[in-house]
């Protein structure tokens, strides 16, 4: 997205980039600042590239598909670096962003909401801003397989007249379908995701899915009778093959199941998880702390280097994963406890005494202040924070380096290209 000023105004410009000079029309003005649309480009950025997906401005999911892959990169490690200056207010380092050497079809799940559209089936993602489905039969940046059992499930779908979700109306049965693919074994699982417990079809269509692609090796049955955003419902059951799909990330195996949280991005998280690794400098004598741990991918990543890791993260199926995880991999020296990562840090503070590094890897809100407190308190001698948010994450330093942390290098490591 462009950026420009008229009349003290900062204007932001979609589907332009830094270099290009076009006229633009105001279709959004606030006090401060407006939004506007291109009317006719007359000189193209030197950055600018032909979109090799039609789709890619209307289904939100490449908006920067138009710009060179290293202008992308360059682009995003200026956004790290204003959010330091502006809102941190930290002059500090921010290193190249670590990119793929092949940025395209790095994305392990896709999320498909389905619906009609004159009166037929339809399956894709969803219009940027909006809930209106754009009907696509391939996606650039997801794995091929997952493109393979879509179009089969669609197809499917339509010749079983199983009908799709009306979210307007709260009637249809089928919502979405959630897929997800292990990139080291090359297998499927998919998730159907219905409003109704029954669901008229369903062995029809898991015969059918599975007699067409052999990678699918488990299927399971998600109820949401909610009007809600919220994809994913609270009841999950395996109703065909296995319980678990089987992924590795470096030396470890991760076992996924279908409302897992896992990095979208395995090739460049294992990337991440090397940098953490080298950045805690850890000779095996410490004790660490994974908070916001998710399914505890972190914590058990660094286990053999560590002591002891100790995980805390707020929902209840996650910390299981992170549980099963350890056992999958025979790690005896990580524990992993269910509650809020504010309320359990003092208390694993005086629990195991010294603690000699804390990772944290919160949601895009960033950290609560009071366990921001609680660190400057404990003085850790080495905090890690991984960030999917730049401004929360400058906001947080902020805190700590007024607390007496001393802030290192930022590297940006690029997850989503």
């Amino acid at each position: 997205m462009g950026v420009g000023r008229i009349e003290g105004r900062v204007v932001f410009v979609p589907e332009t980039i830094p270099g290009d000079l076009a006229r633009v029309r105001l279709v959004h003005l606030k006090e401060r600042l407006g939004y506007g649309e291109v009317v006719k480009l007359f000189r193209e950025s030197s950055d600018r590239k032909k979109r090799s997906c039609p789709q890619a401005f209307v289904c939100g999911g490449c908006q920067l598909q138009h710009m060179d892959y290293a202008a992308q990169l360059r682009w995003k490690r200026q956004r790290v670096a204003d959010a330091m200056e502006r809102i941190g207010r930290l002059n500090l380092e921010v290193l190249p962003v670590l990119g793929m050497e092949h940025p395209y079809h790095y994305r392990n799940k896709a999320q498909l909401p389905l619906g009609k559209s004159q009166g037929e089936l339809i399956m894709g993602f969803f219009q940027k801003g909006s809930h209106t489905i754009v009907d696509l039969d391939t996606c650039e940046i997801q794995h091929p397989l997952i493109t393979k059992l879509a179009l089969v499930l669609k197809n499917a779908l339509k010749e079983l007249s199983i009908e799709p979700y009306d979210e307007i109306n709260h009637v249809g049965v089928l919502r979405h379908a959630v897929i997800r693919v292990s990139f080291s074994e090359e297998k499927l699982m998919l998730a159907l995701v219905t409003r109704t417990h029954d669901f008229p079809g369903m062995n029809e269509l898991i015969g059918r899915l599975t007699g067409e692609v052999p990678e699918l090796v488990s299927v399971a049955h998600n109820v949401n009778p909610a009007v809600t955003n919220v994809i994913l419902g609270r009841q999950t059951k395996v109703i065909w093959g296995e319980p678990y799909l089987m992924d590795s990330i470096g030396h470890l195996q991760y076992a996924i199941s279908p409302g897992s949280f896992f990095q979208v991005n395995p090739k460049q998280t294992e990337v991440l998880y090397d940098l953490v690794q080298e950045k805690m400098q850890l000779d095996g004598r410490e004790t660490i702390l994974d908070l916001y741990c998710g399914a505890g991918t972190i914590g058990l990543y660094l286990a053999s280097q560590a002591r002891t890791v100790i995980g805390v993260e707020t929902f209840a199926a996650a910390v299981e994963d992170a549980r099963y995880n350890a056992r999958l991999n025979n790690i005896q020296n990580a524990q992993f406890h269910q509650g809020k990562a504010e309320d359990w840090l003092p208390k694993l503070l005086h629990q195991h005494g010294p603690i000699e590094g804390v990772i944290l890897d919160p949601p895009r809100k960033g950290c609560e202040r009071s366990l921001l407190e609680t660190l400057v308190k404990a003085e850790i001698p080495a905090i890690v924070y991984v960030s999917c948010n730049p401004a929360t994450l400058a906001r947080d330093l902020d805190y700590l380096a007024s607390g007496g942390y001393k802030v290192g290098q930022i590297q940006p490591v690029d997850m989503f290209p």
